[in-house]
């Protein structure tokens, strides 16, 4: 080996474990299991499945523990109590974004999920403030959404009965409801920009859940070293490809603005970065729009659809349930009207049946890694200013006092004794406190309209005997994945 090779190395190692010594020395951190220098407790994780390593983990440790992701120490909150005290009860100081080295070079501090101080307040308050005040122009949301579902149904009626993989489909009806938010318009479903939109997002589901990355994200200084490895090339390209498009439509939109009859998102905001031309400090500029846009176009497309896929398979393991809610469409909506938010209200059933196909599945078992803003005293504890919080949603969602067989699918979590919809505290499928879903509401009203307007226009049938239908999640990662089965949409 080249000797200036073995000195780099060399003298990396001492960097890295000088490093070491700093940040082990500071605060007082919960117990965890010992970690090695360097590697931290990489040995004690399975990277394909960091989330059920952590849930092994705290039944040795207890629900506060620290691991070690290579050299950086990591707080780990496990059941409801832990992590309710620190996302809601101190909501601000668990408010900021962890590290996500693999997303963090391309974001650079812009958007809304992975941004941070005034950037982060801003940029979420103006997104939420436009998605839930302004309700994009002339149209309101749940008008834009009832629409989608009208044009879904048409879809799966192309399908003639006859046996069907969903996954593309059920990924282009959010997709086209944020489109039609962000860009005013809505795609054809063979649109070959949207099909060529839809890869790049499902690409990079896949990419952010693979072994490979969880260990670049662990061990961040690997960018450098591998900056071209398949899996972070792809994922960089991908994200390029995304940005250009918005940014592509933002000087279409420039070149057409009407101040006074804002169409869509990029219009507000491009009306907002005018008002603010003479701010230095603006939070408005071309690339947080386009990181931002990017943001709910990626995140509002992909969660969405994997839940009606899971959602759709689970209904057709459990045909009972399905009766039930056909039943229930039957006596409020009946088969000649479009259903819609109200009706929401008179349908406990459904309600539950929503809210259960969500725990169950678990989407983000850890969420989004969290950080503390500043030294916080946690129980007996003091974790120091920016360290890394990885929040259990698993822990939560699959409580076994809160949701009794919390391993299975069961509607009855979310019912009382007389069959009205009970709320749960422990419902965090959205996350909870400060960093809690932006788009939470629209994802609630497409998920009701979406799968309601298709109960009421179809039959489910499974190509294979309910019994053996699998639902492991065939991928978990930063996302719960089902695994590939195929249904008949039979009219009725």
């Amino acid at each position: 080996m080249d000797l200036a090779v073995v000195l780099v190395l060399c003298l990396s190692c001492l960097l890295l474990l000088s490093l070491w010594k700093q940040s082990s020395g500071k605060g007082k951190l919960p117990p965890g299991p010992t970690p090695l220098p360097i590697l931290g407790n990489i040995f004690q994780l399975d990277v394909k499945n960091i989330s059920k390593s952590l849930t092994s983990l705290s039944k040795v440790y207890g629900p506060v523990f620290t691991v070690y992701f290579g050299m950086k120490p990591t707080v780990v909150l496990h059941g409801y109590e832990a992590v309710k005290e620190a996302l809601i009860d101190l909501g601000e100081e668990f408010s900021r974004r962890g590290s996500f080295p693999v997303i963090e070079r391309n974001v650079k501090g812009h958007g809304i999920v992975f941004s941070n101080g005034k950037t982060w307040k801003e940029t979420r308050r103006f997104s939420l403030m436009t998605l839930r005040n302004f309700g994009m122009g002339k149209r309101s949301i749940e008008d834009r959404v009832q629409e989608e579902a009208r044009c879904l149904v048409e879809e799966l009626r192309k399908t003639n009965g006859l046996p069907c993989d969903p996954t593309f489909i059920l990924g282009c009806a959010p997709c086209n409801v944020i489109c039609s938010i962000i860009f005013q318009n809505r795609f054809d479903y063979k649109d070959q920009t949207f099909l060529n939109l839809m890869k790049t997002i499902n690409e990079n589901i896949k990419i952010l859940g693979s072994p490979w990355i969880q260990v670049l994200n662990i061990f961040p200084v690997l960018l450098d070293f591998f900056p071209w490895s398949y899996s972070y090339k792809k994922l960089y390209t991908n994200t390029a490809y995304v940005k250009n498009y918005v940014l592509e439509k933002t000087r279409e939109h420039q070149a057409s603005l009407d101040i006074n009859n804002p169409r869509d998102f990029i219009d507000c905001f491009l009306i907002k970065m005018e008002q603010e031309k003479h701010n230095h400090q603006s939070e408005y500029t071309f690339e947080n729009l386009t990181i931002t846009v990017s943001d709910l176009f990626g995140a509002g497309t992909e969660t969405t659809s994997t839940t009606l896929r899971y959602g759709l398979l689970l209904l057709l393991k459990h045909p009972e349930v399905t009766a039930k809610i056909q039943e229930e469409i039957d006596r409020v909506i009946g088969r000649h009207r479009s259903p819609c938010m109200q009706d929401r209200t008179h349908m406990p059933y459904m309600d539950a049946v929503l809210h259960e196909i969500q725990r169950y599945i678990d989407l983000a078992p850890m969420s989004v890694p969290h950080a503390v803003n500043c030294d916080v005293k946690f129980r007996n504890y003091l974790i120091p200013k920016g360290t890394d919080i990885l929040t259990s949603l698993t822990s939560v969602l699959h409580d076994d006092k809160e949701f009794p067989n919390p391993e299975v699918f069961d509607p009855g979590h979310f019912l009382d004794e007389n069959g009205n919809f009970r709320k749960s505290d422990y419902f965090m499928a959205f996350s909870a406190g400060k960093r809690v879903c932006v788009g939470e509401g629209l994802a609630r009203m497409e998920l009701f309209l979406f799968l309601t307007t298709i109960l009421q226009t179809f039959t489910l049938k499974s190509v294979v005997d309910p019994k053996d239908l699998d639902t492991t999640p065939a991928v978990t990662g930063i996302a719960n994945v089902p695994p590939p089965y195929q249904l008949c949409f039979i009219p009725v």
